[in-house]
């Protein structure tokens, strides 16, 4: 990409070692500037770096065997890079890059609402609202990226009333979220697209068909401060690499700022 535009995208693999060609024909078709990958499900010594390298990309990752596992991409080598949040190191990294601060976290699932992992999901996200008080500004150019298990909107998933018990459309968890996004984070993706429905990043692997029927989520996400949200000049997701073989049950989420 030019000097002047920052390309970046965020994208949640499912195993980087089983998409590791089809997230390398993406960036050689793409050229973007920034990458973060959530769910790589690799140990750190058994993770790709080797190729990604040399495809002409730096790579810096924190994963552990089986699940979980964030992962950043870039053009220029990434400087100040420092991984966790109070300790749950493979589910988020930070590195400034271009100037930029990148956050990238994929953030627990919660399994069910009746279930421990559900509250500690809402406590995730409030010591995450903590990280962000205590290390940045609102007038810092900061860029979070990932796979935050939240779809924000009715709009962001394809049946509202069906799914509003879900863990990743839970009434608790859309405000848990939203008390990070009232920080100052500006979404990105709906900054452009403020009123499109059907705009989904996830597609169950369980559901027939599921891109074709659209039977989606959007709870992948670029969010921005305002500062640099103002830079943005387009953001769209990438449909069409859900549909490969052997695809991730997500798939890209693409935006560009102008510098």
């Amino acid at each position: 990409m030019s000097d002047n535009v920052l390309k970046v995208a965020t994208y949640n693999a499912n195993s980087i070692r089983v998409r590791l060609e089809q997230v390398l024909d993406w960036l050689r078709r793409e050229e973007a500037d920034v990458l973060c990958i959530q769910e790589t499900k690799v140990q750190d010594q058994d993770f790709p770096a080797g190729p990604i390298r040399d495809a002409g990309y730096h790579v810096v990752f924190r994963g552990q065997k089986a699940y979980a596992g964030v992962a950043i991409i870039s053009r220029e080598e990434p400087q100040e890079v420092a991984f966790g949040l109070n300790g749950d190191g493979p589910r988020l990294m930070r590195a400034v890059i271009r100037g930029i601060t990148v956050v990238n976290t994929y953030v627990p699932q919660g399994r069910s609402p009746d279930s421990e992992h559900f509250q500690y999901k809402l406590g995730w996200f409030g010591r995450l609202r903590a990280f962000f008080e205590r290390h940045y500004s609102l007038d810092e150019q900061l860029l979070w990226m990932g796979d935050f298990n939240v779809a924000p909107e009715p709009i962001d998933v394809y049946n509202p009333k069906r799914l509003r018990n879900h863990v990743d459309f839970h009434p608790e968890a859309r405000a848990a979220l939203e008390r990070v996004r009232e920080w100052g984070f500006v979404d990105v993706f709906r900054r452009h697209h403020p009123d499109e429905t059907g705009q989904y990043t996830y597609w169950d692997y369980r559901a027939r068909n599921p891109v074709e029927r659209g039977i989606g989520w959007r709870v992948d996400h670029i969010w921005a401060t305002e500062p640099l949200a103002r830079q943005s000049t387009r953001a769209w997701i990438d449909v069409e690499a859900r549909l490969v073989e052997r695809p991730s049950d997500h798939t890209f989420l693409v935006a560009e700022f102008a510098l």
